[in-house]
């Protein structure tokens, strides 16, 4: 993951203890009493990636809470995103006047229902699988670039996406993908200069699919 994102961002990537590591009391709120083992150990890799990447940047690590939205809350000054799937977890995070936002995205490499397909992917991305090099479950890269780019989204303008609301271009050979955001959400927006498209690279790599990518300061 690292080498998805530029150096103005720290990137941290969960360590066995770290799966079992102490959550800070504002954190330990936005899990609840009654969360499973998995979510319980996801959720604490995951705060204690993001805790150990805002030192990094050179500050000293806070509480990472959650928004009612459950979406991270970061620190002022510091833009950020968290990812997991099983047996995996990261970080991201950059100072705020350095990168306007960030996402990355992890998921299991596999092949995907045709339901599900249909689900997260438009037809014209459809009709482009067969072009693409074989060996690769293009419709996860797809699926995980779609997540990064909510990820970079929802910061910056405040509004979800749906999965067919972003039409994604992949470039096999550069490891790269391109986004392009649905006119009608991008008019839509409730701030000035939301993002029309999100560009961000990609990798497969040891049975994950990882996806990056940051907005630059406007």
């Amino acid at each position: 993951m690292r080498d998805l994102l530029p150096a103005a961002v720290a990137v941290v990537v969960a360590e066995p203890p770290d799966w079992e590591g102490v959550l800070l009391p504002e954190e330990q709120a936005g899990l609840g009493d009654r969360a499973v083992t998995s979510r319980r150990r996801e959720f604490t890799a995951g705060r204690v990636c993001a805790r150990r990447a805002i030192s990094v940047l050179g500050q000293s690590p806070v509480a990472v809470p959650t928004a009612a939205n459950r979406a991270p809350v970061w620190p002022a000054g510091v833009v950020g995103a968290i990812t997991h799937t099983r047996g995996y977890c990261a970080a991201a995070v950059a100072r705020a006047d350095e990168i306007r936002s960030v996402g990355l995205d992890a998921e299991q490499h596999r092949p995907l229902s045709p339901g599900v397909v249909s689900a997260i992917c438009l037809p014209e991305e459809e009709a482009l699988f067969p072009r693409l090099p074989s060996g690769v479950s293009w419709p996860a890269v797809v699926f995980s670039a779609k997540e990064t780019v909510y990820k970079v989204w929802h910061p910056v303008v405040g509004t979800w996406l749906d999965f067919h609301d972003a039409t994604v271009t992949l470039d096999p050979e550069a490891g790269r993908f391109t986004a392009r955001i649905a006119p009608a959400r991008v008019a839509a927006a409730p701030v000035p200069a939301p993002p029309a498209t999100v560009s961000g690279r990609f990798a497969v790599v040891d049975g994950l699919v990882h996806t990056a990518a940051v907005l630059l300061p406007a």
